[in-house]
């Protein structure tokens, strides 16, 4: 049997209490039961070595590598590195981030120095076997994808990326007034001038600007895993199956559909189970700081959405100017001002939403003929000051265990509630 923990994001910018706090030796307990500890690490780590992004993930995530110390205290032995925080800091902060990680003996997934690095797997040696883990994200800037290398040059850094297409189904009636008024205000012209000199290829469907639409009989949405991103991952996962005895697929992604962020979109669901038919038997889902339901599939488990472990975006210790000026702040103004200016006060964002800050951690127990789930709630201190929030503790909250055993009814997944604990077993 092999004992494997997951959490979700780990968006750390603060080093523990030397002395701990209240909660924290339960949590180093019970992940210390697993041989195989996983986190998405959803931050770069460096000391201002990498030169701000234009293009960020939202707040330009960047924490000391002292911090790396806490997350080892947790005892965390492989980290997913790919996701929309990876190059906040472009090409040097994310390698200044693999050096800080190697240097601290911290196993990391999900990106490289180019497209075969960011796809490999990482093994874990265990007690009776052996576990692979590979990274992905599906909420990324075009420019952060890793890219192949060649005989006569070099690949790019960056992340291992799962991209998709993105179709507007719309009736007869709609499609019509697009395509009239895109004559109209020529919002097609450059692109339609790009394809004829060759710089854009054409594609099957209209296209409004940078979005594509099929005429349809319904006003929908379909998205779809890129062929060519989930050919090569699923190539990795047979790869890894064949040296391993589970293979567990991380992917980062903030996507979600019908305007409910705890509905994973269409392209991750599809992409999950194709996963599972390659081999894997563990997907594990995270990015939009809140839990998602589980789905189980073809002797799989898919966990959509692990929310957080640690989350401490307010307290980053440095910003780049194109913060402060986003926010009309003065040359100045500090992170605090920042941080006050974008959450007018503590009244929006993800500090007032209760549910970013209750989660869960995922136990489970793997061997031959079944795998065992065990689901432990934890909280962050939603109703601290942000400068305290953040960390986790156990709390067998029966709101947290109902939450996802609603969420994961949506997939047919039945979740036991022992006393506190949320259960599902799987036969394999």
């Amino acid at each position: 049997m092999i004992k494997i923990a997951l959490v979700g994001d780990v968006l750390i910018t603060r080093q523990l209490p030397e002395k701990g706090y209240n909660g924290l030796q339960e949590i180093i307990d019970l992940l210390g039961e697993h041989e195989v500890t996983f986190a998405n690490l959803e931050t770069t780590v460096h000391r201002c070595e990498g030169y701000p992004s234009a293009f960020p993930g939202g707040t330009w995530a960047m924490t000391d590598p002292k911090c790396l110390n806490t997350i080892k205290r947790f005892g965390f032995n492989i980290l997913n590195t790919a996701n929309n925080h990876s190059m906040d800091y472009s090409h040097n902060g994310l390698l200044a981030t693999h050096r800080y990680l190697i240097e601290n003996q911290l196993p990391f997934v999900g990106t490289g120095e180019n497209l075969a690095d960011a796809t490999a797997p990482a093994f874990i040696e265990c007690s009776r076997g052996r576990v692979a883990v590979i990274g992905a994200t599906s909420s990324f800037h075009d420019s952060d994808a890793a890219g192949n290398q060649r005989m006569d040059m070099k690949g790019r850094p960056g992340v291992n990326p799962l991209r998709h297409k993105s179709i507007y189904e719309v009736t007869e009636e709609n499609y019509q007034s697009l395509q009239k008024i895109a004559v109209q205000i020529g919002i097609n012209d450059y692109h339609n001038q790009a394809i004829k000199e060759g710089y854009l290829l054409p594609k099957d469907n209209f296209n409004f600007a940078n979005f594509e639409f099929k005429k349809g009989e319904h006003n929908i949405l379909h998205t779809i895993p890129l062929e060519k991103d989930l050919e090569r991952i699923t190539k990795s996962i047979d790869e890894a199956k064949k040296q391993s005895d589970c293979v567990i697929v991380s992917i980062h992604s903030h996507q979600f559909s019908n305007g409910n962020k705890a509905n994973p979109p269409e392209f991750i669901r599809s992409f999950a189970k194709a996963c599972i038919d390659a081999g894997a038997s563990i997907i594990v889902g995270h990015g939009p700081h809140i839990l998602r339901g589980i789905e189980v599939y073809n002797k799989g488990v898919i966990f959509y959405g692990l929310g957080n472990f640690i989350f401490q975006n307010e307290t980053v210790t440095h910003l780049p100017a194109d913060f402060y000026e986003k926010y009309f702040l003065k040359f100045d103004d500090g992170v605090g001002s920042a941080m006050d200016k974008r959450s007018q006060n503590g009244t929006k964002g993800l500090n007032i939403d209760e549910d970013v800050w209750n989660s869960i951690i995922v136990s489970i127990e793997v061997d031959s003929k079944s795998m065992v789930v065990k689901l432990f709630p934890i909280e962050l201190g939603y109703d601290l000051p942000r400068y305290i929030k953040g960390l986790p503790k156990i709390n067998k909250n029966n709101c947290i265990i109902n939450r996802i055993q609603e969420l994961s009814a949506a997939f047919g997944t039945e979740v036991k509630n022992n006393d506190g604990i949320g259960v599902v077993s799987i036969s394999l």
